[in-house]
């Protein structure tokens, strides 16, 4: 890893990949034997990805940089950001326990609890896995509007793709085309943009040997923030009965269960666009469950 070097002033040493990747190649840099100056890391961590767009890597730094100036949540720091290369300090990853698992719904619900400038990322660029969030020309801050925001930017773009792959039927496209027609009748009490991770299901929690819970891997935007928590639910999260009491303790959200189905519906057509028809007929049955109002 050279070009960790060249870019941070990092002496490296032993490098090792990282499984549990599906878009980007991961690696453990470890500092040089015998340097003396340079990081003050002993441990880094990068990633890359071929022919990445060019504002790729730019993209989630910006977005672990908005996360960690809410004073909320806690994130790596970004040590260089590149068009085909991130460099973040290496958190040591340790067991799950109650009490992280309190931690991070408290600094969630801390962090749902920062407005936003507006909906997505206004002027700056963002992606979902491999795939660009699109956004509003002018910013949109009306909680009234969010429902068409989701829509337009959120749903149909990943729909239309998903189907073009062939990953959505045409009685799921249907159904969620039904949805987004009538997301103001499900989408629940008004909710001003906060500032979201965009993200976070369960593999973008990074549990830590020491401290708290370090969020990875964001798409950061002004937000829902009962789409975070949806996406924690979606695949599983480790003590989520413990995150989510400790969130609700702090920041109650009433009636969000029959709600979930419409907040895992965006990442459901990502991955429906991404891995195939599985996750397209999950889609559909999503949308079903949101018009129905049973989570």
């Amino acid at each position: 890893m050279a070009r960790v070097a060249a870019r941070t002033g990092f002496p490296a040493g032993h490098t090792s990949a990282l499984g549990g990747g599906s878009i980007c190649q991961a690696w453990r840099v470890e500092r040089a034997a015998g340097a003396r100056h340079g990081s003050q890391y002993g441990t880094v961590f990068a990633k890359t990805l071929p022919d990445a767009p060019p504002d790729f890597f730019a993209a989630e730094a910006a977005g672990l940089r908005l996360l960690a100036e809410t004073g909320t949540v806690a994130v790596p720091e970004v040590l260089a950001a590149e068009p085909d290369l991130l460099v973040l300090n290496w958190i040591e990853p340790g067991p799950p326990s109650a009490t992280g698992a309190e931690r991070l719904g408290r600094d969630l619900a801390a962090l749902h609890s920062t407005p936003a400038p507006g909906y997505g990322t206004p002027g700056r660029p963002a992606y979902l896995g491999p795939l660009p969030l699109t956004s509003p020309e002018r910013p949109v801050t009306d909680p009234g509007r969010w429902p068409t925001y989701h829509a337009e930017h959120r749903l149909l773009p990943f729909l239309r793709l998903a189907y073009d792959r062939g990953a959505v039927d045409d009685t799921d496209r249907r159904d969620v085309e039904l949805l987004c027609a009538r997301l103001d009748e499900v989408a629940g009490p008004p909710q001003p943009p906060a500032v979201t991770h965009g993200d976070l299901w369960s593999g973008n929690v990074l549990w830590a040997a020491d401290g708290p819970a370090h969020l990875i891997d964001p798409a950061a935007q002004g937000g829902h923030p009962e789409t975070d928590l949806a996406l924690l639910e979606l695949f599983g999260c480790p003590r989520l009965p413990r995150v989510l009491a400790a969130y609700e303790e702090l920041r109650p959200v009433p009636g969000r269960a029959a709600r979930v189905p419409l907040h895992q519906l965006q990442h459901l057509l990502v991955h429906a666009a991404l891995f195939g028809s599985g996750y397209g007929t999950r889609s559909g049955a999503a949308a079903r469950a949101a018009l129905s109002g049973r989570p």
